[in-house]
């Protein structure tokens, strides 16, 4: 937290939306909504081009690929500058880059040019947001008084599921009436402008230190930090191996296009399934006190989550219909089916991020928040993007590369990675007893 002089007046911890008269933390918030909201439209029109083009789950695989090297390779350099520069202007510098991206892809769709220049582009995504993550971790505990910090926590991740079901749903129907990837990435560029233009306006004074020399050492405290604290090492190993092994996002366009039949409206349908889920996890938790047994809460959490990740995979007329000789279902029931599976998966998922975000920044000392922060957003972002690639990667191993259907290996690849995902809670909770004992979150 920043030092006492510093502090943002305290407001009223009993009113729920207190923290909206703080007009520093409200500018970031609306920022965030809009620039997310572009990125989760900008996502959907990615994966539908790239499908349209390819048919091939591999191809989609590649997308988080392409967005995990540049994490690997800058994480921890990332993490060094957002504890020894301006926060605030690597946070505007990022989201330039950000927008330069979506007009890039914005030529390269008009232009038809190869996919491979898609993934280049995605590269340049996954750098941009290798800086701008730690930084904006970093920087929002200056914005709000140490007493209401989980409460933004809460909102902050509240407002970036809002926006992540805005803007699925906003890209498909985009797509499906204009059947132009550009428009949508020109959009995002747009959306990227309004992050920037609010965050130059929350006044921000960068306190100096004294800098370290660049070294080996300097770079890897975060991690060493993490290390040692073994609730945050555990929490995120949880969080990382959970998603890498349970993530169905990377194939919604395979769901969506060949087993449930949606086109491109449903595929953004489907995508801001589990963003509504964590917006009704939001205000429900917003609406109540601090977790009590946050430890507990967020094991049996990341459980649902595997649990209903098994369901939406098999929850198709083809498999489950079949396999349980329930005969035949009205139209679109097995579309909703899947929509409430994932709608439940993203509700639980918000509970594990609370308890996370809110664990690493209130457990971290400001001087190294910058560098522990680089290491979540490296743990949470590998587990997300190379779950992408493993979840493409399994699917093309069980489908068409055995001879199978990509529908075959897309079902194949969603419940095993469920499946995985209860065996890391399991393993977890044996692991690091110090997670399942964690009481109260404030």
């Amino acid at each position: 937290m920043p030092p006492a002089d510093q502090q943002p007046p305290a407001t009223n911890p009993a009113h729920p939306y207190a923290l909206f008269r703080n007009r520093h933390f409200a500018r970031y918030l609306t920022g965030r909504v809009a620039t997310t909201m572009g990125s989760q439209m900008l996502t959907v029109a990615v994966d539908w081009e790239l499908y349209q083009r390819t048919h091939s789950a591999l191809a989609l695989g590649f997308v988080g690929l392409a967005l995990m090297v540049p994490m690997v390779l800058c994480t921890l350099p990332a993490g060094h500058v957002a504890d020894t520069l301006d926060r605030k202007k690597i946070i505007l510098a990022s989201t330039l880059l950000l927008t330069a991206t979506s007009l890039g892809l914005a030529l390269i769709s008009i232009l038809n040019a190869p996919v491979a220049w898609i993934y280049g582009c995605l590269v340049v995504v996954g750098l941009a947001r290798t800086f701008v993550w730690p930084a904006s971790a970093a920087f929002l505990p200056n914005l709000v008084a140490r007493d209401q910090f989980p409460r933004a926590v809460t909102f902050n991740s509240g407002a970036y599921q809002l926006s992540s079901v805005l803007g699925p749903a906003a890209g498909g129907l985009l797509y499906a009436a204009t059947g132009r990837a550009w428009v949508i990435y020109v959009l995002n560029a747009l959306a990227s402008l309004i992050f920037f233009a609010l965050v130059l306006t929350i006044p921000h004074r960068h306190q100096r230190v004294e800098r370290p020399p660049t070294t080996l050492r300097s770079l890897v405290a975060g991690f060493n930090f993490v290390y040692q604290n073994k609730i945050i090492l555990g929490t995120l190993s949880l969080d990382m191996f959970a998603v890498l092994l349970g993530g169905a996002v990377s194939l919604l366009p395979i769901f969506a296009g060949d087993i449930l039949h949606a086109g491109a409206d449903g595929l953004g349908l489907l995508r801001a399934a589990m963003p509504i889920g964590a917006v009704v996890c939001t205000l429900w938790l917003t609406h109540r006190p601090p977790l009590q047994k946050a430890g507990r809460a967020m094991l049996w959490s990341v459980a649902v989550f595997g649990l209903a990740t098994i369901l939406f995979g098999v929850g198709n007329s083809d498999c489950l219909g079949r396999w349980l000789n329930w005969g035949h279902f009205p139209a679109g029931f097995w579309f909703w089916f899947a929509f409430t599976m994932l709608a439940l998966s993203g509700a639980v998922d918000n509970i594990s991020v609370v308890v996370r975000q809110t664990l690493v920044q209130i457990l971290t000392p400001d001087e190294k928040r910058g560098r522990v922060s680089a290491v979540n957003s490296l743990f949470i972002g590998t587990s997300n993007e190379l779950g992408g690639f493993e979840s493409g990667l399994v699917a093309w191993l069980g489908g068409t590369a055995i001879g199978h259907t990509v529908a075959q290996g897309a079902i194949f690849s969603v419940v095993t990675g469920g499946i995985g995902t209860v065996i890391v809670v399991i393993a977890v909770a044996k692991i690091w007893p110090e997670i399942r004992r964690y009481g109260k979150l404030a």
